[in-house]
C-alpha cells in the first residue's frame, strides 16, 4: 500500500507565543521541496479561557499557503462544521480550491468546545444532526444545478453556486463514537483521527469498512489520514522526556476518545520508523505528523533519516 506523509501547521500556539504567518508560509515551501503532500491546519475559533491559545484561522491560513505552494495538499485537520454557516463555507471553500487549483481537503467534525457554540449562538445539543444538515447543504451546492428548500431557519430559493468546485474538495470526517463512525461510512470521503494508537486505528477503521459495505458503499472508496506528533531524538528516553510536557502544554485528549498522547512517535529514527511502521500495517494511508515544537530539525530530520527506513520497510514487506 502507498502511503503519504504530511505535516500538521502551527496556526495556533501556547499562551507564550503567537503564531507566524512568515513562518508559516516558510514551513509550507520547505515541506513541499522535501515531498511531503499535505499542510492540515487545526481549526478553532477561541479555545481556552485562563491561558487563551492564540490561533490563525484556518482557512484563510490555507488560502494563504496556497498562494505560496504549487503541488502540496492543503487540509483541515479538522473544522468545526456545526458553527460554520454552510453556504458562506461552501463559498469559501469553492474559491479556495480555484486558488489553489484543486488542493483542498476538508476534514470537518462536530466539535467538543461549548464556548464556540455559545459564542456563535449554534445550539450545542444536536449539533450532531447539525453537522449533517451542514454537510449535505455543502454538498448540494457544490453539485446541483440550482438548489431550492428550507433546512431549519435557512432558506434557499433557485441558488447557483458557480463557478463549481474542480473538483469538489474532499470531505473527511473526524470522531470517535460508532454513530460518527457511520457518517464516516455513509456520508463522507473517508476519516481523519487525531492521536490515535495504531490498534485503535485498526479497530475502528475496519467498523468503518464495515458499516461502508453494509450501506451499499465500496470501502476501498474511503481514505483516511491519521494525525500523529512525532519526536526524533538520540534515544526513545529522551524523546519520551521532551514529547509529554509538550502534548500536555498544547493538546487536548478527550477522555471518552481513542486519542492518547501515547500515540506519539519518538526515539530514534530507527524507533520512530517501527512505530509509524505499525500504524501503516494497521491500513493508515496518509500519515500528518505533528513535529515536536513544530521545529524545523524535527522536519528535516524526519524526510533525511526516518522517511527513507520507512521506504525500505514498505520495499521489504511488498517482497
Amino acid at each position: 500500500m502507498s502511503v503519504s506523509y504530511g505535516l500538521a501547521l502551527e496556526n495556533f500556539t501556547s499562551a507564550a507565543s503567537n503564531p507566524d504567518i512568515d513562518a508559516l508560509v516558510g514551513y509550507a515551501r520547505r515541506a513541499e521541496e522535501l515531498g511531503f503532500t499535505g499542510l492540515w491546519a487545526w481549526d478553532h475559533l477561541f479555545l481556552g479561557s485562563r491561558q487563551p491559545f492564540p490561533c490563525l484561522e484556518a482557512l484563510t491560513t490555507l488560502t494563504t499557503l496556497a498562494a505560496h505552494t504549487t503541488t502540496i495538499g492543503l487540509g483541515t485537520g479538522v473544522l468545526v462544521l456545526p458553527i460554520r454557516d454552510p453556504a458562506l463555507l461552501a463559498r469559501t471553500a469553492t474559491s479556495i480550491q480555484a486558488i489553489s487549483k484543486g488542493r483542498l481537503t476538508l476534514g470537518v467534525a462536530a466539535g467538543w468546545y461549548r464556548r464556540e457554540f455559545d459564542a456563535t449562538g449554534t445550539p450545542f445539543r444536536g449539533r450532531g444532526a447539525r453537522f449533517e444538515r451542514n454537510l449535505d447543504i455543502c454538498y448540494r451546492l457544490w453539485a446541483d444545478d440550482e438548489v431550492t428548500g428550507e433546512w431549519d431557519d435557512l432558506s434557499f430559493r433557485r441558488v447557483r453556486m458557480l463557478p463549481r468546485p474542480t473538483p469538489r474538495p474532499r470531505l473527511l470526517i473526524g470522531g470517535y463514537v460508532d454513530r460518527v463512525l457511520r457518517r464516516v461510512a455513509t456520508l463522507g470521503d473517508g476519516w481523519l483521527t487525531y492521536f490515535y494508537r495504531a490498534e485503535d486505528f485498526a479497530r475502528s477503521w475496519y467498523r468503518i469498512r464495515d458499516h461502508a459495505a453494509d450501506a451499499g458503499r465500496d470501502p476501498n472508496a474511503l481514505t483516511n489520514v491519521a494525525q500523529l506528533p512525532i519526536c526524533i531524538d538520540e534515544s526513545f528516553e529522551a524523546a519520551d522526556r521532551k514529547v509529554g510536557p509538550w502534548l500536555a502544554e498544547y493538546f487536548d485528549n478527550p477522555e471518552w476518545s481513542d486519542a492518547t498522547p501515547e500515540s506519539a512517535i519518538r526515539g530514534t529514527p530507527e524507533q520512530c520508523a517501527e512505530q509509524l511502521a505499525e500504524h501503516i500495517s494497521a491500513g493508515v494511508e496518509h500519515i500528518a505528523l505533528v513535529p515536536y515544537r513544530y521545529r524545523q530539525e524535527q522536519v528535516e530530520r524526519f524526510a533525511s533519516e526516518v522517511r527513507p527506513l520507512l521506504s525500505g520497510l514498505a520495499a521489504a514487506t511488498s517482497r
